[in-house]
């Protein structure tokens, strides 16, 4: 009887601490439809990993507007059973393993793109690779929405991952070499994240907009 729920467990940990899991999807769910998201736009979810934040955009979203890119092709086959699971199945989302953006190529453009908790265990160069891929994917109106830990700190690690402290210029210049221009929307405790880590809670969710539209 307790098997399912072990192996709920063991998925949950793949993306964070499990006693965290619902809080987190709640969050990233609430945080995107109060800024916009409706169930006609297309949503990007860079880093979605076992679809923790997945699962309710893909049930809200009409029927294949949602496209998932996730590193971890182990961690992905896990997000494919959470969408079995779940009974979404018939709602056809684009769940893409792809260690480097170079291999993504969107073939219609997405209203939203959204990265949770990921931009920070990625290196340099996929960062400004994953901003080049926003820039050319999003709509006219569009946005990316991202959490970065800002400020000089020691680097860390998490699954073999680093955790990168950067720079607000750092993110700066790299979206104006893409034309996006940067904007903070607040921190993470502000905007209702409640982890109990005062360094989650206290990382700065950045928007990104096409500069055409702001020009």
């Amino acid at each position: 009887m307790n098997k399912p729920a072990a192996r709920s467990v063991d998925r949950h940990a793949l993306v964070g601490p499990p006693d965290l899991w619902a809080m987190k999807r709640t969050f990233q769910f609430e945080f995107l439809t109060s800024h916009g998201l409706r169930t006609d736009h297309r949503l990007l979810d860079i880093g979605c990993g076992t679809l923790r934040g997945g699962i309710p955009f893909i049930e809200y979203l009409e029927p294949g507007h949602y496209v998932g890119i996730e590193a971890r092709a182990e961690v992905l086959d896990e997000g494919r059973k959470e969408l079995m699971d779940a009974g979404l199945e018939y709602k056809r989302p684009l769940l893409i393993h792809a260690s480097d953006p170079a291999q993504v190529q969107l073939e219609v453009p997405v209203d939203i793109a959204w990265a949770f908790s990921v931009l920070f265990h990625m290196p340099d160069e996929v960062v400004d690779a994953y901003l080049g891929l926003v820039a050319s994917g999003l709509t006219d109106g569009g946005y990316f929405y991202a959490n970065v830990n800002l400020g000089d700190r020691h680097e860390g690690e998490w699954q073999g991952f680093p955790v990168l402290w950067r720079s607000w210029e750092f993110y700066e210049r790299l979206a104006a070499s893409h034309r996006l221009a940067m904007s903070d929307v607040g921190r993470l405790n502000e905007l209702g994240h409640r982890s109990g880590s005062f360094s989650q809670d206290q990382q700065m969710m950045l928007r990104f907009t096409r500069k055409s539209q702001v020009d």
